[in-house]
C-alpha cells in the first residue's frame, strides 16, 4: 500500500472541510497502529485504502495505490476485487455492522460465493470451516442463528470469518475490541494476531488503546486534528518525543501509580499545522 499527500474533505457552510491533511503512508505485511483522538482521521485514512470513504467526501491524493492499483481512478468492478477479496474491514460493533436478516453463514457464505465463485452447499461447508478458524465452538449450530442471537464475541469472530473469507492480503480492524469486555477483547486480539502471522497479511489496526497497541504492532502513527504528528516503532511508545502521544499516554489511569485527578490534555495550535 502506498500513499503520498492524501486529503479528505467534505464541503459545508463555509467550503470544503479538512478531515484528513497530507497523509502519507507506505507499508506491506506489517502490523500497523494508527492511533489519534475521535476526529482525528485514523478511519477515514484506512477506508480510502479501499475507495469506502463516506458518500459526499472528497478525497484527493498524489498517490493512494493498493498493490500499485490507483483507488482514486478505479472503476467499481475493480473496487469490487479488491474490498472483501484482497482487503478486509472489521468493524467495531458487530450489533450495527452485521445484516441482521441474514443468519451468520449466510453472510460468511456470500463473499465466498461473490469473490470465489463457489455453489451454495461449498460456501455453507467453508462458512462453517471459517467459524471454526476463529475458534467458534458449535460452528455448524452457529451458522444458524442470527446476530441479535449472537454474543458481542461471538458476533465480533463471525465478522472476522467473514473478513478473511476471501484470503485478504491486508486487513483493516477498525476498533475491533471496543464493544468487548477485557477478556473477550484478549481472546480477539489473540485471534486476530494469530491468523494475520498464519495467513501472512498486513494489518491496519486502528485504536484509542496505546498499550496494546505497544504490545501488538510492530509500527505506530499518531494522528491529530488529520495530519500525522509522530511514527514511530510500536515497542518505543513509551519513549514518544511528541507533546501531544506524551499528553496522550499521560492520560493513561495506573494501578500501580495512582493519581487523584488525571491530567488534562494542553493543546498546541501549532500540532494542527506541522
Amino acid at each position: 500500500m502506498e500513499i503520498e499527500d492524501l486529503h479528505i474533505g467534505f464541503m459545508g457552510p463555509g467550503g470544503l472541510q479538512p478531515a484528513v491533511r497530507g497523509v502519507d503512508l507506505t507499508m506491506g505485511t506489517e502490523k500497523l497502529a494508527i492511533v489519534g483522538e475521535s476526529g482525528s482521521g485514523k478511519s477515514l485514512t484506512a477506508r480510502a485504502v479501499i475507495g469506502l470513504a463516506p458518500r459526499g467526501a472528497v478525497v484527493r491524493a498524489k498517490k493512494l495505490l493498493f498493490d500499485g492499483i490507483d483507488i482514486t481512478g478505479a472503476s467499481p468492478r475493480a473496487l469490487g476485487a479488491i474490498r472483501g477479496r484482497r482487503a478486509g474491514l472489521i468493524l467495531q460493533d458487530p450489533k450495527f455492522a452485521l445484516n441482521p436478516v441474514m443468519t451468520a453463514g449466510a453472510q460468511i457464505a456470500e463473499p465466498l460465493r461473490q469473490h470465489l465463485r463457489l455453489s451454495r452447499k461449498a460456501a455453507r461447508a467453508a462458512a462453517a470451516e471459517l467459524l471454526a478458524q476463529v475458534q467458534i465452538r458449535d460452528p455448524h449450530a452457529v451458522a444458524g442463528l442470527y446476530p441479535h442471537e449472537l454474543s458481542g464475541g461471538m458476533g465480533q469472530r463471525v465478522m472476522i470469518a467473514m473478513m478473511l473469507a476471501g484470503d485478504p492480503e491486508l486487513l483493516i480492524a477498525d476498533e475491533p475490541t471496543s464493544a468487548l469486555d477485557a477478556t473477550v477483547q484478549a481472546e480477539i486480539l489473540r485471534l486476530i494476531e494469530d491468523l494475520v502471522a498464519r495467513r501472512g497479511m498486513g494489518l491496519i489496526l486502528i485504536s484509542h488503546d496505546l498499550p496494546l497497541v505497544a504490545h501488538f504492532c510492530d509500527r505506530v502513527m499518531v494522528m491529530y486534528a488529520g495530519r500525522v504528528v509522530e511514527r514511530l516503532a510500536a515497542a518505543d511508545l513509551v519513549r514518544t518525543r511528541h507533546p501531544y502521544t506524551q499528553g496522550l499516554l499521560a492520560c493513561l489511569p495506573s494501578l500501580n501509580h495512582p493519581r487523584r485527578r488525571l491530567p488534562v490534555l494542553v493543546r498546541d495550535p501549532g500540532w494542527a499545522a506541522l
